[in-house]
């Protein structure tokens, strides 16, 4: 039996609509939303006055490193980084050591999350050029997706055979989440920039190198597979304005082709490059201010679907080298909530399209049992946020295992005040407390 919770006086968020209630969770989940539950019930008792409360954040791309890479990150510390950033519930990658492409590699990751993660979990099936009978074979509800990635990948993850892209779209048992850069493109580009520069190409060149041609060029392609099978299709991290012709605007049901953003392409742009340097180096790139307008329009008028992070930690060892050696990616999922209610303070999103995005359109675009939404008899992952109380990134509150953050020096005008985990307390007055996540379940034929 676990603890019995009754948050009290919060201004919940959910389903479109905002209002004042009190929230019993008992056994895990959700047992009661009023306007007033008595203290009785209750084994702890959180007065939630003058905060918001959000269905916790679905993360569905992460890189959490583990196994094969944990210098990097691991599953214990990148969960709990999550849990204190308000993301409930991650959706990890394949591309890891070794790489999740089989049912034994698979069930190996979810041992290792059920014993150490603080957040609930799932994983991708990676698709390689050699395992599509892995791919027709896997049982859906063992994951949240297959990983194909269309250019710019890690070790042999890279599908560029046609005739197993061809099966992959035409048999995958679940939604396909693709990277979409074209390969070719950038290995000209880079080729270019190697010539003028050697190795110290300037890294504001990232994005011209990982351009809008080596994006468009493969979502196009994507799209143009799914539509041939009749695929379930849901593009990762779009980066380009062009990209977003690809999309129909719209609510998410019913759509077999879908989208995501993450929030550093919504927060960063070029101009960043000279300041933050190989710190902000990602795949794709973090593209121009107009770039990054668009897709923030997008989301509004939902073209895009989902927000994410691409949370993908290296040492900063690793990113202190030069351009062509340091890795791609950054550490955001202790951030990302606070990075879009920045956006909220700003004016550009609602609070409700906040939540929609990152927890509602997860849950709908994946088949999420019981989770995503605020409601009686659901899970009890939840989000206490105070909008009016500063909270500064330094490099001592960073909990990702690589140490470091691209929001160092920055001070957010929101906090995230508390985490509940399946019903459990995991994270309250700035610390992280024990958890144990829980596997995601799907609701799929």
């Amino acid at each position: 039996m676990s603890k019995r919770y009754l948050i009290k006086h919060a201004k919940m968020v959910n389903e479109g609509e905002q209002k004042e209630v009190d929230l019993l969770l008992s056994n895990g989940r959700i047992e009661q939303i009023a306007g007033e539950i008595s203290g009785e019930k209750a084994d702890e008792v959180l007065d939630a006055s003058g905060q918001y409360l959000l269905p916790g954040l679905i993360d569905d791309q992460v890189h959490f490193r583990e196994p094969g890479l944990t210098h990097k990150a691991d599953i214990a510390s990148e969960s709990r980084a999550a849990v204190a950033g308000g993301v409930t519930s991650y959706m990890e990658m394949p591309n890891c050591k070794p790489p999740t492409i089989g049912l034994e590699t698979l069930l190996e990751k979810r041992a290792i999350a059920e014993a150490r993660s603080s957040a609930n979990y799932a994983f991708y099936l990676g698709g390689t050029n050699d395992n599509l009978e892995a791919v027709k074979s896997i049982d859906p509800n063992l994951i949240c997706g297959v990983k194909v990635f269309m250019g710019s990948s890690t070790g042999n993850m890279l599908v560029d055979a046609p005739k197993i892209l061809e099966g992959i779209f035409a048999s995958s048992p679940t939604l396909i989440a693709t990277h979409c850069e074209d390969t070719p493109t950038i290995k000209r580009n880079e080729a270019l920039y190697r010539e003028k520069y050697g190795e110290n190409v300037p890294f504001d060149a990232h994005p011209i190198i990982r351009n809008e041609e080596a994006c468009y060029l493969s979502s196009s392609m994507a799209v143009e597979l799914a539509k041939k099978h009749g695929a379930h299709l849901h593009i990762l991290h779009i980066t380009t304005a062009k990209e977003l012709e690809l999309f129909e605007a719209g609510p998410i049901e019913n759509k077999h082709i879908t989208s995501e953003a993450c929030v550093h392409h919504m927060y960063f742009d070029q101009g960043d490059y000279q300041k933050h340097g190989s710190n902000i180096k990602c795949n794709p790139a973090i593209k121009t201010a107009q770039d990054r307008e668009a897709i923030l329009r997008a989301i509004i008028d939902d073209r895009i679907d989902v927000i994410a992070t691409d949370h993908a930690p290296h040492t900063i060892e690793e990113k202190a080298q030069s351009y062509f050696s340091a890795p791609s990616g950054l550490p955001l999922v202790q951030h990302s909530l606070q990075t879009l209610l920045e956006h909220y303070h700003n004016g550009v999103f609602s609070l409700e399209k906040i939540v929609h995005k990152t927890s509602h359109a997860v849950a709908q675009r994946f088949k999420v049992k019981e989770r995503g939404f605020i409601r009686e008899g659901y899970w009890g992952d939840l989000v206490l946020v105070s909008l009016d109380t500063p909270y500064a990134v330094n490099k001592g509150n960073v909990l990702s295992k690589c140490g470091w953050s691209p929001f160092e020096g920055t001070t957010f005008r929101s906090s995230v005040t508390a985490t509940f985990v399946s019903g459990q307390l995991a994270y309250a007055n700035g610390q992280v407390l024990p958890c144990k996540g829980q596997a995601l379940e799907f609701v799929r034929k």
